[in-house]
């Protein structure tokens, strides 16, 4: 059988008890196609790049799937059918990776603050250069400005 990562995007309005539920019946979807869900990641209602489907936010969920094609077809069949999915998105890999995903890491970053890493205390990105005064009147000898041809002096 076949590796997958598997990616739906839910609606907004939905509560996260429905969700859940949705990834339940997906699971069932997989199970009776003769497949098996491992990891599934919910990684929370985020906000969308641009409208899709009068929606400005989602909720992605993350599933790993080891299943024969014909499994993830009627998975993303059905998917195509309900109107609680926005998109969805499947990608063979050749195996499943181990501990949290890349956004559940960064999530957990996020969390704990630590966004600077071991930089130490640097000082903030714009205030950190001297570049002069930025007054009005030393900007420097100004060129005078020529008549436009044609017109009367």
């Amino acid at each position: 059988m076949a590796l997958y990562e598997h990616v739906f995007l839910a609606r907004q309005d939905l509560s996260q008890q429905q969700v859940d539920e949705l990834v339940e019946r997906f699971k069932g979807v997989i199970t009776a196609g003769g497949g098996s869900v491992g990891r599934v990641e919910n990684w929370g209602l985020k906000s969308l790049t641009y409208r899709v489907k009068k929606n400005r936010k989602a909720y992605y969920t993350l599933m790993d799937i080891t299943a024969p094609a014909d499994a993830v077809k009627e998975l993303e069949r059905q998917q195509g059918l309900s109107e609680d999915v926005l998109r969805f998105l499947t990608i063979k890999v050749e195996k499943h990776e181990e501990g949290p995903s890349a956004m559940m890491q960064k999530r957990d970053r996020d969390e704990r603050g630590d966004r600077f890493g071991d930089r130490g205390d640097r000082p903030s990105r714009f205030g950190d250069r001297d570049r002069g005064p930025r007054g009005g009147d030393d900007r420097g000898p100004r060129r005078p400005r020529e008549a436009a041809e044609g017109a009367a002096e």
